[in-house]
């Protein structure tokens, strides 16, 4: 059997950290986990679809959540602990995937198997691959990855004790601008590929 290893993939917005985690996976002929996560746990705890999705990475308010003997009165807390909680019990069960954000370099961090990973890049590359994919304006597209950056902060922040995005937290943090989506995940293929052998 192959030795497990895990890619945890954080990213900025427009960066094309989803696309790189994507083309990891395949790769490696591994499971990519990002939104499909909530399918799974939906489908595996029979709970409303729709409803986790509208409650996805949305920041606990602490005044309007209280906490007793492990259960919590806020249903965004209860969905980022089914989301941790099936992190675990993959990578516990041996198994190999990537995983996109999720807080996933931290709650992973026991695994001496995980890579972590951030992507970021140039902010006209950002606006420019924002403008190209979602057919936007400059200006809806510089707001777009504003939006998107903050509520990534402020849920990674939120959850985790090390900041979104800093460097100290990740294994390697990447500025695809510089090699392109392809060059950055070839880069990113040979430092796995070393570590794995180590």
């Amino acid at each position: 059997m192959e030795k497990q290893f895990i890619i945890s993939v954080g990213r900025q917005y427009g960066s094309g950290g989803h696309e790189i985690a994507e083309k990891l996976a395949r790769h490696y002929g591994i499971q990519l986990l990002d939104h499909n996560l909530l399918d799974e746990i939906a489908a595996e705890k029979n709970l409303d679809l729709q409803h986790l999705r509208g409650l996805d990475e949305k920041r606990t308010s602490r005044l309007a959540s209280r906490t007793v003997r492990g259960y919590s009165s806020s249903p965004e807390e209860n969905l980022y602990l089914l989301q941790f909680d099936y992190l675990r019990n993959k990578a516990l069960a041996g198994e190999s995937f990537v995983v996109v954000g999720r807080c996933s370099e931290t709650i992973l961090k026991e695994f001496d198997c995980m890579t972590s990973v951030f992507v970021l890049a140039d902010m006209d590359k950002k606006i420019e691959r924002i403008m190209r994919i979602y057919e936007l304006s400059e200006e809806a597209a510089v707001r777009k990855i504003r939006e998107k950056d903050t509520k990534r902060r402020r849920y990674h922040n939120g959850h985790c004790d090390g900041k979104w995005g800093d460097s100290r937290n990740y294994d390697i943090s990447i500025n695809s601008s510089r090699l392109g989506v392809d060059g950055t995940v070839s880069l990113l293929a040979a430092y796995i590929d070393s570590r794995r052998k180590r």
